[in-house]
């Protein structure tokens, strides 16, 4: 029979181990081949990250309402009177504090009919309220001692990935707070409620927004106001992960027009554009990509005509903004100040060239 130490020692030696070297191995059941984490560390991290949250969510908290509208509704040839719940931030425009919200939460409504609720439970009515259809867009005037405003950033510096914070009142549930990142960038053509909104160009967010977080503003790490919460595509009719916020940029936008003026001036280009511009007719245009937005018909005596702009010209970039499709477009001329001078650049068989134009009054 064979002695098995005996064997192992040989073996040993043959392959020119010694016995110093038995003295560094361990069992296989003894070696850990994950890595080491270091726990206290970690929690570290995630302590330092909550505290921020924490931070950005009571510094903002006076800047944003709890908004409620007593509303009639006519079916059937009776009226009934019915509630909806919504939220807003407070912003300052030419020296006057407002609450900017969503057009859909208001509309219906008369000033006497909205409450506008404080976090410090306050409570307001609006001396004012003008809205615009085509962004669901609307501000209402407001006055009060102590009135914080938010902080506002910069809607175009953000990113899919960014951490966000959404603050709202869902279901009635007023100052709620949710977290999530930014999902997606220029949602456009959302089918959303029964009125269309013209002017789209969407955050689409994860961090949880439902009914009542309409109107309330989405908010990077930093405290500032990026967009305003909008909508949910949902099949049940609370959050599923998909809410849409509209970019303060465009909101701010739309705000001090309604502020000065009293509606959005929007401006015209004067040209049909082609919603079905696919692979194919990108293939005919020479270019690999259905990227742009492809011109139908231009309007006489419009700025398209006077910059001889022609049939199955492709815009590429409009005002230094490379166009996506035609609703992008759409978006950037109708938010183009009134009578301002822009460049064109277009593909036309083949060629690109340059043009530049001033946009007029929307007729």
């Amino acid at each position: 029979m064979m002695n098995f130490s005996r064997s192992i020692t040989a073996l040993a030696i043959a392959c020119g181990l010694t016995s110093s070297t038995f003295a560094q191995l361990k069992p296989a059941s003894l070696v850990n081949d994950r890595p080491e984490i270091d726990i206290p560390a970690e929690i570290a991290v995630l302590q330092s990250m909550s505290r921020v949250v924490k931070h950005v969510a009571r510094d903002a908290k006076p800047c944003v309402v709890h908004l409620e509208a007593r509303k009639t509704e006519t079916k059937r040839g009776r009226s009934e009177e019915f509630d909806e719940a919504g939220s807003g931030a407070i912003v300052v425009i030419d020296g006057r504090h407002y609450v900017v919200t969503n057009r859909h939460v208001v509309f219906g409504a008369k000033e006497s009919q909205v409450t506008i609720r404080l976090s410090d439970a306050r409570e307001l009515h609006p001396l004012k309220i003008v809205s615009d259809p085509s962004t669901d867009v609307a501000i209402m005037e407001i006055r009060g001692e102590d009135l914080q405003a938010a902080q506002l950033g910069d809607s175009d510096l953000v990113d899919i990935g960014d951490f966000v914070l959404a603050i709202g009142s869902p279901f009635g549930l007023s100052h709620s707070v949710t977290f999530g990142i930014i999902s997606a960038k220029g949602r456009r053509d959302l089918t959303l409620g029964e009125e269309r909104i013209e002017l789209q160009d969407f955050f689409q967010t994860d961090a949880a927004i439902n009914p009542g977080n309409s109107g309330g503003p989405l908010l990077n790490l930093r405290g500032e106001v990026i967009g305003l919460n909008t909508a949910i595509a949902s099949s049940s009719g609370g959050s599923e992960g998909i809410g849409f916020a509209i970019p303060i940029n465009m909101v701010m936008l739309v705000a001090r027009q309604l502020a000065a003026v009293g509606k959005l001036q929007r401006s015209y280009l004067g040209v049909s554009l082609d919603p079905d511009f696919g692979p194919e007719t990108a293939s005919r245009l020479g270019v690999r990509r259905p990227r742009g937005a492809l011109v139908k018909k231009v309007t006489p005596n419009s700025p398209a005509s006077e910059a001889h702009l022609q049939r199955d010209d492709l815009i590429q970039m409009f005002n230094g903004v490379e166009i996506e499709d035609d609703d992008h477009l759409v978006n950037q001329v109708g938010l183009t100040p009134i009578g301002q001078e822009v460049a064109v650049v277009l593909l036309r068989e083949g060629k690109q060239y340059q043009t530049t134009l001033t946009v007029t009054a929307r007729p």
